[in-house]
């Protein structure tokens, strides 16, 4: 692996930039408490990260694979580097707390200081997870962002208090059990390069690649950095928490920190598959059957479901299926084929958490059998959540179908026609219960003395929210070549670790 730092292309380190300053938005925000100027606090810090993400992707080489913009505090293992598959999380990651900033005055929260706060603090422990080569800071600033996610599941939710205990006990024994094995796989990975380099400690990416866990340290830190991300992607059958959480937790603001960015994704890309290259061969059709099993199951529980919210919640876990299927080929086009899924996804899931946020703003229930009818009053609702629930399954026009072909050819050429035939097919399924629930919720008949009869036209900021993620989402469709550019030759040098194994 090669690495630049960041003194090579300017002048100031805007890596360490993106970390800090949602913090310091979030501290001015906290600080304003209840006052109206503390939201336009966080617009406009949110809009700053967006303008510095930007930035990031102006400047980085998307034809080298080094990791470029190198800021480094060794004393700490402070250790920071961008490529081109960590910027385009940034870039996704940047554009959706931009959109929060704007949608959570929209749902009127009450405390829109502190909401804010933890919000841009999430926002700044989320850019550190992304950025850092660092695997024990990936771990620290990831659990930083989960304990603000549970802050604002536990003081915001939307459920009663009974409901909202049990999301949180969920939420709480899951993730802090994913961060448990973590943990444990990352002190064996230090451990086995104490071993090799006599005695010398370290949890840095580029040194633990130098000294590859063999035999029992393989696959021990295999299977605990995969299970412990696999909980906070979620996959199949690790997903325990996910439908609780969207039921009885926040409808929209706490659900898209947790599944618009991809974290648990990023995290295989970025640790689990170059650090354990011989144990990511040694079980990939383990790991690809569950997945494949998982796309199947999961379809089934949606159909059964009558809560929009934990509908949505089974159809995050389907598609993140065949994202794993898509990394698990170990092939160049399965990899980017799976990151640019994942990126899609992420932003499609957030558009229709937001629309159904909306909904629920005016209706207070996300019950199908209590919508119906909402299309005449809310169509661009209605067809904003009509167009997320198109690119999860892939449609034309939106990033998720190259995105998908290529995953379904490398699994074609890894794993042969009959799964990958068999994968897409669940696919189809998925189609079928977003285009149902969409059926029951906006165009079926609403229901007798339901809350959908008279319910008040979109807002201009709604307009505005919904508008930029469709935008955006339709334009990443139409327009992906910049995107595949950005990753190609990162995702390319990452395969190419695995054609000796």
């Amino acid at each position: 692996m090669v690495e630049l730092a960041w003194a090579d292309f300017l002048d100031i380190p805007i890596l360490q930039w993106l970390q800090i300053l949602p913090l310091l938005g979030g501290c001015a925000a906290y600080l304003l408490r209840e006052r109206a100027v503390a939201v336009w606090v966080g617009r406009v810090t949110a809009g700053l990260e967006l303008a510095l993400a930007i930035r990031l992707y102006l400047l980085v080489d998307a034809g080298s694979a080094a990791l470029q913009l190198s800021e480094r505090m060794d004393v700490i293992g402070y250790h920071v580097a961008a490529d081109g598959v960590s910027t385009l999380f940034v870039l996704l990651a940047a554009l959706l707390f931009f959109l929060l900033s704007f949608y959570g005055l929209v749902q009127g929260l009450a405390s829109a200081g502190r909401v804010t706060a933890a919000v841009l603090a999430a926002e700044g422990a989320l850019m550190a997870s992304l950025l850092t080569l660092n695997l024990a800071w990936f771990i620290a600033s990831s659990a930083a962002e989960l304990g603000l996610v549970a802050y604002l599941l536990g003081r915001w939710s939307t459920s009663t208090e009974e409901n909202r205990a049990l999301a949180m006990a969920r939420f709480v024994q899951f993730q802090g059990f994913g961060l448990a094995l973590l943990v444990a796989g990352a002190v064996i990975l230090g451990w086995n390069h104490a071993d090799v380099t006599e005695g010398q400690w370290s949890f840095d990416l580029l040194d633990l690649a130098r000294t590859p866990p063999e035999g029992g340290y393989l696959s021990a830190a295999f299977f605990l950095l995969f299970y412990g991300l696999g909980i906070r992607t979620p996959i199949f059958p690790l997903h325990g928490w996910l439908p609780h959480v969207a039921h009885r937790g926040m409808v929209a603001v706490a659900p898209v920190l947790l599944l618009g960015v991809k974290v648990g994704v990023y995290g295989m890309v970025r640790f689990l598959l170059p650090l354990t290259p011989g144990a990511v061969a040694a079980w990939q059709g383990y790991v690809v059957a569950f997945a494949m099993a998982g796309v199947f199951y999961t379809a089934a529980l949606a159909f059964l479901q009558t809560n929009l919210r934990r509908l949505l919640s089974f159809a995050v876990v389907s598609h993140t299926s065949l994202i794993v299927i898509g990394l698990f080929t170990l092939d160049a086009s399965g990899l980017q084929g799976a990151v640019l899924l994942a990126v899609n996804f992420g932003l499609a899931a957030t558009v229709m958490l937001f629309m159904v946020g909306f909904v629920f703003r005016r209706t207070r229930t996300t019950d199908l059998d209590r919508l119906g009818g909402l299309f005449d009053r809310i169509p661009f609702i209605a067809g904003s959540f009509l167009v997320g629930g198109l690119a999860i399954v892939g449609m034309p026009g939106t990033p998720g179908f190259d995105a998908a072909h290529l995953v379904l050819e490398a699994s074609i050429h890894r794993f042969g026609a009959l799964p990958t035939v068999a994968t897409a097919l669940g696919n189809v399924a998925a189609a079928g219960f977003l285009l149902w629930a969409f059926q029951r919720a906006f165009l079926g008949p609403a229901s007798e003395g339901g809350p959908t009869t008279a319910v008040e036209r979109t807002g201009l900021m709604e307009y505005f929210v919904g508008g930029v993620a469709v935008l955006v989402l339709l334009a990443a469709g139409f327009y992906l070549e910049p995107w595949f550019n950005l990753t190609e030759a990162a995702l390319r040098a990452l395969a190419d670790r695995f054609v000796q194994v």
